[in-house]
């Protein structure tokens, strides 16, 4: 421990060993009894400055303070944008419910009609393969 070291620690914590660091508070208190008149000149102003905070009181707030804190502020008023935000709900939901009935009209007019998107065996469309099922030409006899 050096003394400029046990400086920093009693301004920067206290004169309290308690509140020092624990991984610097044995070397500082062995310092401090080695070096008795430097230590104690620096623990006393430290212990100044501690009962100086210490005696610091903060005051509650009187209510008339809490009142005029409470008149000031700004009021709230929810109504409008709840408002909005219920109609874009409506919106997406019917915007939903339309493409359901669109896909079911679709579906049950195929099964009914018994038309539909089908690929002949003569000639398959290449939109209609995928790379899994094999292609419409096969180019593996050539």
């Amino acid at each position: 421990m050096t003394p400029e070291r046990f400086q920093q620690i009693v301004e920067a914590y206290g004169a309290e060993p308690r509140r020092w660091p624990q991984q610097d508070r044995a070397a500082a208190q062995a310092w401090a009894q080695s070096h008795r008149a430097e230590a104690d000149a620096l623990l006393a102003e430290a212990a100044g400055v501690d009962a100086w905070l210490a005696a610091d009181k903060v005051e509650p707030p009187d209510a008339a303070l809490l009142e005029r804190v409470l008149d000031s502020a700004p009021v709230r008023q929810p109504a409008a944008p709840r408002r909005r935000l219920w109609w874009s709900g409506a919106a997406v939901a019917g915007v939903g419910l339309l493409g359901g009935v669109a896909g079911a009209f679709a579906v049950s007019f195929f099964v009914l009609t018994g038309t539909g998107p089908q690929a002949s065996q003569a000639h398959e469309s290449s939109y209609l393969t995928s790379s899994f099922g094999g292609s419409s030409a096969d180019w593996s006899d050539e």
